[in-house]
């Protein structure tokens, strides 16, 4: 399937036109090696061992890992990716991607980061949206008691005013400058909580336009439903929906430990279903884009293709601010970069922080590449014949 306007997914000289020959057989390197299952858990688990034992692994990682998918370990250290993105049409959103934060000072520090990110931004047409986790300003724990219903002391209830004056400072500040945020999917037994702090801003900021996003796991039964209940209340609340649709990121998880409880998997028994319903929130969002703003955060090729159909079945312009497509970076340049060449406005998910620190991101990166049917391999596939070309 290719859109009607010759969008194509598979001409590499526009996917890495902005990858050096250097960082394109470093690419090839990192994709072999995740494209291995058994070479990619070995390597996992030594550089697991290596940062705990603190043996001086991090600049071999820097190189190489942390180089491909990650921006730079401070805002100002992206500022050359974020320049060569934007060189092709593609911007930046700055995802300080540092995880595990436990305490009040933890969260409070985060949240500071998140701010500068928004900040910049505001200075920034490069830099389109500005995004956060409420586990990076709240504690897990707090989180899953919330929504247990579960009575909270008088300093879990403190606690968890906290968390809301910190997502509320932060998407204030969004909607001051006039940047979008979006507000990160995390495990079910937490989503609701977040799911309230993300509706409760949009009916503050998103009375003319989305300016706050929430994100919608299609991997999830629920979650088409929850799209279609949302759009509904912001109707009735006269505001605008802002929606990021993304597949998931926790299927194994999930599966685990709703096996381990005895409660039936909350995730779709397959990626068939699980596409069904992403293309029918496409579908769904496009038909009612006028009280919606949507991102789709996909590295399908046919959901991509998909959404282009539609903004032209409903006449909609590629460069209508309201429809936004994103991938990560280091990933399906593919699809970013062919999107901007036919003027659809695209994004780049770009992690930082310290190397250290977002070694948990990477370990997904590693671990997603290798278990998601396909995907390394298709990215070693194109990386492989971008090379071939170059060579002539």
């Amino acid at each position: 399937m290719a859109a009607a306007n010759n969008l194509s997914f598979d001409d590499t000289s526009v996917a890495f036109s902005y990858k050096s020959d250097a960082a394109l057989k470093k690419a090839n390197f990192i994709f072999t090696l995740v494209n291995n299952p058994t070479i990619s858990a070995l390597a996992t688990s030594s550089v697991k061992l290596a940062l705990k034992l603190h043996l001086p692994v991090e600049g071999m990682i820097k190189k190489t890992v942390f180089d491909h998918f990650c921006g730079g370990e401070s805002i100002d250290k992206c500022d050359d990716e974020i320049a060569s993105l934007a060189k092709y049409g593609v911007g930046t959103i700055l995802d300080y991607s540092v995880e595990g934060e436990k305490s009040e000072r933890g969260f409070d520090l985060t949240m500071e980061e998140t701010l500068r990110t928004v900040e910049k931004a505001g200075k920034s047409q490069s830099i389109p949206f500005t995004v956060f986790k409420v586990t990076g300003l709240a504690s897990s724990d707090l989180l899953e008691k919330v929504q247990s219903n579960a009575p909270l002391t008088k300093e879990e209830a403190a606690a968890y005013e906290r968390v809301r004056e910190r997502v509320n400072r932060i998407c204030k500040r969004a909607y001051e400058v006039g940047i979008p945020v979006l507000v990160d999917a995390e495990e079910t037994w937490i989503q609701e909580p977040i799911d309230d702090l993300a509706y409760e801003m949009m009916a503050l900021y998103n009375r003319k336009k989305a300016i706050v996003f929430n994100t919608y796991q299609l991997y999830r039964t629920a979650s088409l439903g929850n799209l279609k209940t949302a759009y509904q209340n912001a109707v009735k609340g006269d505001y605008h929906l802002g929606g990021k649709l993304v597949r998931g990121a926790y299927m194994e998880k999930e599966r685990a430990r709703a096996q381990q409880r005895g409660y039936e998997s909350p995730i779709h028994a397959n990626k068939e279903a699980t596409d069904v319903a992403f293309n029918e929130a496409l579908e769904f969002s496009m038909a009612n884009i006028n009280r919606m703003a949507i991102m789709c955060g996909s590295h399908n090729e046919q959901s991509n293709y998909l959404l282009s159909e539609l903004m032209k079945k409903y006449n909609i312009s590629e460069t209508d601010e309201r429809i936004w497509f994103a991938q990560l970076f280091g990933m399906s340049d593919n699809i970013s970069f062919n999107l901007a060449r036919h003027g659809y406005r695209v994004a780049k998910y770009v992690p930082y922080g310290p190397v250290r620190s977002v070694m948990p991101y990477l370990f997904r990166r590693a671990a997603e590449n290798t278990s998601v049917a396909g995907q390394s391999s298709r990215e070693l596939t194109l990386i492989r014949k971008e090379l071939r070309r170059r060579k002539g």
